[in-house]
């Protein structure tokens, strides 16, 4: 008999050309359709589910052991920022693994995997040949699935056609270490919340504003810099933030963007992007500067990316991926424009490309 009744509901992944993969289920039950997507990282799953890039995608974890060391407390820092996750729920729509420890071990652990899936609505597989199942996306790229649970059953939709950042970002202007310098807009299109705490490591005061904030019109509102965050979906449909970019923009307003902000960067600039076969999602993709060629070990989770060839003159790229030549960030050759398409926040995954926001700080004073 198995506690909770882990593993005794039987569950399949059935991806959009027909196949189907069984296992068994440890999370909610409940079916749900998604983008199935694959990280290829060994440890970070309390962030990497609670990372707004994930809304609308099922998340397939290539390391076979995911559970083992359970799921940290809750709680929150000083600036009232959640500790140890990267918003303040589960983001992807369901999880997928090869093997579920029943058994977790940490210092900081407070409940299971399967607890907080549960606890969240969000419905998990393991027993899957993950193997096999990352072999096909990688050949005939991301595609449509949905978790089946039971009986029950979901229609295929696909989350690309939503404005997901609008369903993910804050709601209101939120601002963080009141007193801090330089003063920096953030750009919440699905923020993960390290970008914040490196912010404010810095000595910096944030000001979080949702996708759509005309902050340029906001008369009350001083600023030094504007910081443009990750999310998830197509950069495209942030239609309003793409206009509000540009406008800053030619106010010459220090910027800075993070993934897809990377993209809307470019966007804003009259550049173009397009979607990638199967995405970057990895806590060890190699990104070379084109300065130093020096090659740096990133976090990673997108699934477009910016092309260069569409960009206007003045603009260079700042980093190139040393696994398929794509752009990874870009930076303006006279003005105090750049961005990344990794994440130097990491959390999870290395701080190799933490310097940015040193950088970016430069660039400000």
């Amino acid at each position: 008999m198995v506690a909770n009744n882990v593993g005794s509901l039987k569950a399949k992944l059935v991806l959009q050309d027909g196949t189907i993969f069984h296992g068994k289920s440890f999370g909610a039950d409940r079916s749900v359709p998604g983008e199935v997507v694959f990280n290829t990282g060994m440890v970070g799953y309390p962030e990497s589910l609670t990372d707004p890039s994930y809304k609308g995608q099922i998340l397939v974890l290539t390391y076979p052991l995911i559970g083992n060391y359970g799921i940290p407390k809750s709680g929150k820092d000083e600036h009232g920022i959640p500790l140890n996750f990267e918003s303040e729920k589960i983001q992807a729509e369901g999880l997928v693994v090869a093997d579920y420890s029943f058994d977790y071990s940490h210092y900081t652990a407070a409940k299971s995997l399967a607890e907080w899936l549960k606890e969240e609505g969000k419905p998990a597989i393991f027993g899957i040949d993950t193997r096999q199942l990352t072999k096909k996306l990688r050949e005939k790229g991301v595609m449509l699935g949905k978790i089946v649970i039971g009986d029950s059953d979901v229609e295929f939709n696909d989350p690309n056609l939503r404005n997901l950042s609008a369903e993910v970002c804050t709601n209101r202007k939120i601002t963080y270490n009141q007193s801090g310098k330089p003063r920096i807009v953030l750009i919440d299109c699905g923020v993960k919340l390290n970008i914040i705490r490196s912010l404010i490591s810095r000595g910096c005061c944030v000001i979080r504003v949702p996708w759509d904030y005309d902050f340029l019109a906001d008369k009350k509102l001083d600023f030094d810099g504007i910081v443009v965050s990750n999310g998830p979906g197509d950069p495209k449909m942030c239609t309003t933030t793409i206009k509000n970019v540009a406008a800053a923009m030619k106010k010459e307003i220090p910027t800075f963007g993070i993934c897809l902000g990377n993209q809307i960067l470019a966007l804003a600039a009259g550049g173009d992007t397009y979607k990638l076969k199967y995405g970057h999602r990895s806590q060890n993709q190699p990104c070379i500067n084109t300065e130093t060629k020096r090659c740096y070990i990133t976090t990673q989770n997108h699934g477009f990316a910016v092309n260069m060839k569409t960009m206007p003159e003045g603009w260079e790229e700042l980093f190139v991926n040393a696994n398929d030549g794509t752009n990874e960030g870009l930076r303006h050759k006279n003005k105090p424009f750049m961005s990344c398409q990794a994440h130097p926040e990491a959390s999870p995954g290395p701080l190799d490309i933490g310097f940015l926001f040193d950088d970016f700080m430069k660039v400000i004073k």
